[in-house]
């Protein structure tokens, strides 16, 4: 359930958007200016904001900003006050809603902000397995590692596990470890109080805060920073937090999962991980197999996405042909489910006719399939190293270095995550790196982290 915050007059088409997002499953709140509305971010946090043009929706987001609380605002209102609009994109929003509100609009960004899906969808036996089994632990209070490569769904298991434990009617809520520079990511986790930095004009309550009562997800934990792990092993064996700042710990009734990419044993080894939290986040195990390793689940996501997409679109429902699923089966999916949505989508926007056939499906090549594809018959599959070094010589090597990277997120659909696993790197390098090639003018292609149908 996405925990939406609504700022502005409910008496015009703002409350009728409040209504559909409460048909549509969210927890909606209401706040009539932005300055209260940021006092109830402060004390309850939200998945998504939408704020009427007519508040401040600069200062709003200049606010939350600088007091670290990051949660994306859409700005709300009519087509005519396209200036107003554009002025709330840049100042920082993160979409535009056009008012009267479009149901399937709405729906397309909750689901967005929050992740949430109708559940695994699946009819391979391995996945049915796996799910029996996460069914099985969700009733338990343990903490469970759900381990897997970039897009093969752990949010949504995590979201399974919650949906079927006892904390179901408490909340559910997930970061992104890796999304968050190390200083966001300790506010967001532990809260602060008023004074404890620049900007920290107010308390606020952190992730735990938030969850009491329910779950909280800490996705790509691999990624944290060892100051952070230490801080999270104190709440983990106390069960209480210290905000920022704060005089004395706050207790927190928590159940907590956690998600990874990473060989997290393997960290350990390297040092990069602390063992003791390793094995107070690792009580149970689950590991979900890559989406090649599950051929079974191919065509029930395809369906789902196709249909999905359509709904999104105003589209028809229409069906995938076999030799359209036949070519689905064949791929490898390096992208996993992420990038069998991805495919889906555009395959629903350019099919023609009453069915999605195979010329409407367009699948990344891996790079060895490109290689071999332009490989003249009887030669050499693969390059002299000689050749391979001599291409490299009289370049710089930040050039060749900005080249690998750009390549490897290009092959990679945009995902960072999956880019920087394949580059060895951590993501928040990766981060860096492709901010200073915006810097320099460079056009870089990654995956966003808020989607919408039309917009994606």
């Amino acid at each position: 359930m996405a925990r939406l915050l609504i700022i502005g007059p409910l008496e015009g088409e703002l409350g009728h958007a409040a209504r559909i997002a409460t048909a549509r499953g969210a927890a909606v709140r209401h706040e009539g200016g932005a300055a209260s509305g940021l006092a109830r971010l402060r004390a309850e946090g939200a998945d998504l904001v939408m704020c009427d043009l007519t508040q401040d929706i600069g200062w709003l987001i200049e606010q939350l900003s600088a007091e670290r609380i990051a949660c994306p605002v859409i700005a709300c209102g009519r087509n005519a006050d396209a200036s107003a609009a554009v002025r709330a994109i840049r100042a920082g929003a993160k979409e535009f809603l056009p008012l009267p509100p479009d149901a399937e609009l709405i729906a397309a960004m909750l689901q967005a902000a929050s992740g949430q899906e109708p559940g695994p969808v699946h009819q391979d036996p391995r996945m049915a397995a796996l799910l029996a089994r996460a069914e099985q632990l969700a009733r338990a209070e343990a903490s469970i590692l759900i381990s897997g490569e970039s897009g093969t769904g752990k949010e949504v298991l995590a979201r399974f596990i919650h949906t079927h434990s006892r904390r179901t009617r408490g909340p559910f809520v997930a970061l992104n470890c890796a999304a968050l520079p190390e200083t966001l990511l300790e506010s967001e986790l532990f809260g602060h109080e008023k004074g404890a930095f620049s900007g920290a004009v107010a308390a606020r309550k952190g992730k735990f805060e938030q969850a009491e009562g329910g779950t909280l997800l800490l996705d790509e934990i691999g990624e944290m920073e060892p100051r952070l792990q230490a801080k999270l092993l104190r709440v983990i064996q106390e069960r209480e937090v210290d905000r920022l700042g704060g005089g004395a710990p706050v207790k927190v009734d928590v159940r907590l999962l956690a998600a990874t990419n990473r060989d997290l044993s393997a960290e350990v080894r390297s040092g990069r991980f602390r063992e003791d939290l390793f094995f107070r986040l690792n009580v149970i195990g689950l590991a979900i197999p890559p989406l090649r390793a599950r051929p079974g689940d191919i065509p029930a996501l395809a369906r789902y996405f196709a249909d999905r997409f359509s709904a999104a679109n105003g589209l028809p429902r229409r069906a995938l042909t076999p030799a359209a699923e036949a070519l689905l089966l064949q791929h490898p999916w390096p992208g996993n489910v992420r990038e069998l949505e991805n495919a889906l989508h555009r395959a629903v926007l350019l099919a023609e006719g009453a069915q999605i056939g195979p010329e409407a499906i367009e699948l990344s090549v891996p790079p060895r399939e490109v290689v071999m594809a332009e490989i003249p018959a009887g030669a050499s599959a693969t390059p002299p190293p000689s050749a391979l070094v001599s291409g490299l010589v009289g370049r710089r090597v930040e050039e060749v270095e900005r080249d690998l990277i750009l390549e490897t997120l290009t092959h990679c659909l945009g995902n960072r995550t999956r880019a920087a696993e394949i580059l060895g790197i951590s993501i928040r390098t990766l981060r860096n790196k492709l901010h200073e090639y915006r810097a320099q003018g460079v056009a870089v292609s990654v995956q966003p982290g808020f989607l919408l149908p039309g917009g994606r």
